[in-house]
């Protein structure tokens, strides 16, 4: 049967155009939405084959990282501590200095950007931070990550706003200017919540608690929680004596 043929035959399949047709309709809906039929008897045995195959994946997956994804970065990285660990190869794109501090685990997929306004822009990461799956780093000048950090999964660190805010230097594609790019700290202790966006200039105070779906443009004082679009401080802490 020709592809022309084929596609023919596949219209006339969806569309039920004769009682045949149709008949192939809906037989090929009911297999889809069927399930194999599970006699309880066997679901001893399906528990251990499920657990064996979730074993193999894990071993895996742990022999690439070990064997291949950490040191391949680590090559890319200025430095990186002891015991750092990660479950995807970070995509990363620039000319960014990455240091890396110990006990550094990244969670899962984690991408890292930089332009080309500054020779050397930076990320820093310090000591036992945990970064989430999906979290994406924007950095042209610095970002820094301070020690007992937690970022949950698709949080966005951006050092700048990737375009030009005059709309013709936008057209012309150039890069923001460097006056516009502005570092960005995440102090030590503070929590991020899912899918936050910590936008330039931003400084995050030790121990502060930003809500998910945030979008943080000024400065959260230390030990407070901020939340909300742009993110405001809803409760106001204090260091723990």
């Amino acid at each position: 049967m020709s592809a022309l043929a084929n596609q023919s035959f596949m219209l006339k399949v969806r569309r039920g155009e004769t009682p045949f047709y149709r008949g192939l309709r809906d037989t090929a809906k009911a297999i889809r939405s069927s399930a194999l039929p599970l006699p309880r008897l066997i679901h001893p045995a399906l528990r251990l084959g499920f657990a064996c195959q979730q074993a193999v994946r894990g071993a895996l997956s742990f022999l690439t990282s070990y064997l291949l994804r950490e040191p391949l970065f680590r090559g890319r990285c200025a430095s990186v501590g002891k015991r750092f660990r990660l479950c995807r190869m970070p995509f990363v794109i620039g000319h960014a200095r990455i240091r890396i501090g110990d006990d550094v685990n990244f969670f899962g997929k984690v991408d890292i950007f930089s332009g080309r306004i500054f020779d050397e822009p930076t990320l820093i990461i310090k000591d036992r931070v945990d970064i989430g799956h999906n979290v994406v780093f924007v950095v042209n000048k610095e970002i820094v990550i301070e020690e007992d950090v937690n970022v949950a999964s698709g949080v966005r660190f951006m050092d700048s706003d990737a375009h030009p805010k005059d709309v013709r230097e936008r057209i012309a594609d150039l890069p923001p200017r460097p006056e516009e790019i502005k570092p960005v700290r995440i102090c030590r202790k503070a929590w991020i919540g899912q899918n936050a966006f910590i936008l330039k200039g931003v400084t995050i105070g030790e121990g502060a608690i930003v809500g998910v779906n945030s979008v943080v443009v000024t400065d959260v004082p230390p030990y407070c929680v901020a939340m909300g679009n742009p993110a405001r401080v809803v409760v106001k802490g204090a260091a723990p004596q």
